[in-house]
Order: structure tokens, then C-alpha cells, then sequence
């Protein structure tokens, strides 16, 4: 059966680092187009268009052009043999379903399986939790944050490496405690993270395991699905108690008022391109705002009086920020229009930003994956990320005594529990919180 895939490497989609992404392009008769991602990047000059592979003259620094071009075309070969199930078939959605069941590491030996559990597109009767998790996704649309809709993606795409790992594909019925326990331990041990790699000896390895918190959000949302998919009676009620949410309290750096300063006051005449960036990372230590809800506030609807009124994506919920000093000077700056930030290229930014400030006091972590320890030593602004901004305004203004409740209204927790583990202070600090405390008290008495 001809189909019609192509290996393409897209010379208008360059990255950071000058690669772009091998695609898989499907274009059927009557379908939409769809690009199917291999998971592989070279320079695009390097990628032959007339032949669709990767020229013998790649340098190695990018990988073997033989050993390359054998995977890309084995991840192309998946991409027929999913194709070839969808028309046998009689899939509906064809460029849906092949988009959301391909992974270049699909285990083919899935979709004999696949086919028992077909039954149109309602999910009333498909109870295939992929199905049910994509079904879920959708009524989710236009409800939640993106954000979030990223998170349940993230957990989608988890659970679908677990069952390509275990060679199952799993319905409301598998879902019990022995399920759990063998997910967990996947989710630990054997879940192999995208993107990410170490280098052992000298050799590139993929990382296998979650961390412990990340684990906790995975299961969480997976929680959040199995509910939603009860209430709205796709499955029959199932008993969820035994799947708790193992969780760590993260380790996570602040900005101090000094810092925010010395950040905002650096030159950067050198790199312009970071001063957006910067000056967004400042406003939203001074905010307490998610990138989020900083990144898109409109100026002429949400900034007004001096405050910034800005309804949380999130929480849903409406806050008013009174913008003095630093904080009213970046808005007065970008009142004609707010930039639209990218997160990850933000987090990487807001890095080198913190590094050419000098906020540079070594800073050492530990998190646990499974029953290990792992310690991780870093500059400190190794660790500044997107997040920094909420929890530095958390604590500062802690640290200033503002009242709990005020700062709560702004930051969106929901009880002091929460917000007393979200914020960070040191044992100098509290002591120096508390000395203050007790000389207040001690005048005080003198004056009774």
C-alpha cells in the first residue's frame, strides 16, 4: 500500500541552537496535513530534499548520518504501519488518530490490541483510556489555562510510554490498586524522560525516573481524569482511595529585595535581547503574578488607577496589584503593548540574566527518585526559574510582615498549609523575624 509520508526537515523552523526538528509529513487526499516529530534535529543544510535524508557530510557532533537516517526512517515505517491500521479500520478521524497514537518508540506489536478496543468515537463505549484521556482533554479546552491543558498532556503522553513499556493497553477495568503500584514503580525506575539526557563516562544515557514531586502531579492528574471521566458516567464509579499523591517538599530559591534590585540595575546594554526579560522577571517578584497572567495582561483593560486587575488564569480568580515604584516604572514602559513570553526560552533567559548580576552564592539541593538521594550544587542563578517570581514575592513580603491573608489574596493559595510551604525562609531569617517580634513585645510590656 503506497502511502503518503515523507521525511522533512523544515528550513523555517530553526532552533536556538541552528537544528531543526525530522518530521514525518502525512498529507492524505481528503485530511488535513499532519507532522509527526522524530525526535531528531540536524542543521537543515545538511538534510538532502531531493532524496529526504540526511547527507553523509552531517559532522558528528549531530550523530552517525548512517545510524540517523536508519532511525528516521524506522520512526517513518511506524508512522505507515499506524496509517495502514487506521484505513483497514475505517478510522473516521485518521489524522487525529494516527497523531495521537504515534510515538517514534511505539511498539507495533500494540495495535492487534488496539483493534479489540475500537468502537467509533464514543465514549460511551471506547474505553481505551488513551481515548478517554484525549475525550477528557478536549472538554477541558477553552475551561482551564493552557498550562494546565499542557500538564494533561504531559500526563496523557507518561501514560502512554507506560503502556508501550508494559505491551497493554489499559481500560477503566485495570484501573485498581495493583495497577497503581506498578505504574508508581514505572514511573520511578523505568519512565525515560524526553529531552533530557546525562553523560556517564563520557556517554550519552537517557534518564530513567520522575522525581518524587513529579510523580505526585502525574498521579494527581490522572486522579483529576478517572473523576471526571465517573462524573460524567463514561466509568463506572472505581475506588481511588489507595491512589495517593507521593509528594516532597520542593527546594526552591527566592530573590531577595537586594537581588531584584541588583538584577534590575545591571547593565545590560551588551544584551539587549534580555532586557524584556528582565524587567518581566522583576515585575513579577514584585507582583507575585504567574507568567501566565504577566505575560498576557492587556494594557488597556487590566491596568488602570495605578494597579494592575487581572483575572488568574488558574485560579479564576480576580486580583488588584497597586503598582509603585520599580513595578509601576516597567509598566509605564511597556503601556503601549506587554510582550508575549515563551517559558522556556524565558527560563533559560532570566538564568543568564541572574549569572551577569552576579547572583552567584552556591546553592545545593537534594530531591528523592524512589528510595535515592540525589544533591545537586549550583550557582544560585542556576536555579531561578519562571516560579522564582511568586515565591520571592511570597516571602518577601512575609519577611516584611505583611499580613498572611493579604499576601494569600494576591498569590491564590487556598489555606495557610499551602502558602507556608510555598514560601521559602532561611533559619537566620526566621530567627531575625522572631528577635524583632520580641523586642516589639518587649517594648510593649515596658510601656503596660
Amino acid at each position: 500500500m503506497l502511502l503518503p509520508t515523507k521525511l522533512v526537515c523544515r528550513v523555517n523552523k530553526i532552533r536556538r541552537d541552528g537544528t531543526s526538528v525530522i518530521f514525518i509529513l502525512y498529507s492524505g487526499k481528503k485530511e488535513k496535513q499532519i507532522l509527526l516529530n522524530t525526535g531528531k534535529a540536524i542543521p537543515p543544510k545538511y538534510w538532502n530534499h531531493k532524496f529526504n535524508r540526511i547527507s553523509p557530510t552531517l559532522p558528528s557532533i549531530y550523530g552517525n548520518p548512517q545510524e540517523l537516517n536508519k532511525y528516521v526512517t524506522n520512526c517513518q515505517n511506524i508512522a505507515n504501519k499506524i496509517l495502514e491500521f487506521a484505513i483497514e479500520h475505517q478510522i473516521n478521524d485518521i489524522p487525529k488518530f494516527v497523531k495521537g497514537i504515534y510515538k517514534p518508540d511505539f511498539d507495533l506489536e500494540l495495535l492487534p490490541f488496539m483493534a479489540k478496543q475500537l468502537d467509533e468515537d464514543d465514549p460511551h463505549k471506547n474505553f481505551n483510556l488513551n481515548f478517554q484521556m484525549e475525550e477528557y482533554i478536549k472538554s477541558k479546552l477553552g475551561s482551564v489555562s493552557p498550562r494546565m491543558i499542557t500538564n494533561y498532556r504531559n500526563m496523557r503522553d507518561i501514560f502512554i510510554s507506560y503502556e508501550t513499556f508494559c505491551g497493554q493497553i489499559h481500560t477503566y477495568k485495570d484501573i485498581h490498586y495493583s495497577f497503581y503500584t506498578k505504574f508508581l514503580r514505572f514511573l520511578t525506575y523505568e519512565y525515560v524522560q524526553r529531552r533530557r539526557s546525562d553523560y556517564v563516562d563520557n556517554v550519552k544515557q537517557p534518564i530513567r525516573g520522575l522525581r518524587t514531586s513529579t510523580i505526585g502531579k502525574v498521579i494527581k492528574h490522572f486522579r483529576m481524569f478517572v473523576k471526571n471521566r465517573i462524573a460524567h458516567k463514561y466509568f463506572p464509579p472505581i475506588d481511588l482511595s489507595k491512589f495517593t499523591s507521593p509528594d516532597e517538599e520542593s527546594d526552591a530559591i527566592y530573590l531577595t529585595p537586594d537581588e531584584i534590585k541588583k538584577i534590575y540595575q545591571t547593565d545590560l546594554s551588551t544584551y539587549p535581547e534580555l532586557m524584556v526579560d528582565r524587567d518581566m522577571l522583576v515585575l513579577g517578584c514584585l507582583t507575585g503574578l504567574r507568567i501566565s497572567d504577566f505575560a498576557s495582561i492587556d494594557c488597556v483593560e487590566d491596568i488602570r488607577n495605578n494597579s494592575i486587575f487581572k483575572k488568574q488564569q488558574k485560579t479564576d480568580k480576580w486580583v488588584v496589584i497597586p503598582l509603585l515604584g520599580i513595578a509601576k516604572e516597567i509598566v509605564d514602559r511597556y503601556k503601549s503593548q506587554f510582550p508575549k513570553l515563551s517559558e522556556p526560552i524565558f527560563n533559560l533567559n532570566i538564568k543568564t540574566i541572574g549569572s551577569l548580576a552576579g547572583i552567584c552564592d552556591t546553592i545545593k539541593f537534594s530531591y528523592k527518585k524512589g528510595t535515592k538521594k540525589i544533591v545537586q550544587v549550583k550557582p544560585k542563578y542556576g536555579w531561578i526559574t519562571s516560579h522564582t517570581c511568586r515565591r520571592s514575592f511570597c516571602t518577601n513580603e512575609f519577611l516584611a510582615s505583611t499580613p498572611v491573608e493579604l499576601i494569600m489574596n494576591i498569590s491564590g493559595h487556598k489555606s495557610h498549609r499551602d502558602f507556608f510551604r510555598y514560601i521559602r525562609v532561611t533559619p537566620m531569617e526566621a530567627a531575625e523575624k522572631i528577635k524583632v517580634l520580641w523586642e516589639s513585645r518587649s517594648e510593649q510590656n515596658k510601656g503596660a
